[in-house]
């Protein structure tokens, strides 16, 4: 069987655009950073193909 090589550029930008996100959150706001935290693990999940 021939396995398919998925591309995992798109998710490393939006993991990093997620994390600029955070800390940008985390500077203005505060506690309100914790919004973010599910695109960070959703996304660096994804970008090392692991879901």
């Amino acid at each position: 069987m021939e396995e398919t090589r998925k591309s995992t550029g798109i998710y490393w930008i939006l993991f990093i655009l997620s994390v600029i996100a955070f800390f940008g959150l985390y500077t203005i706001i505060g506690g309100v950073c914790i919004i973010t935290l599910p695109f960070v693990c959703t996304f660096f999940a994804k970008a090392l193909d692991i879901i």
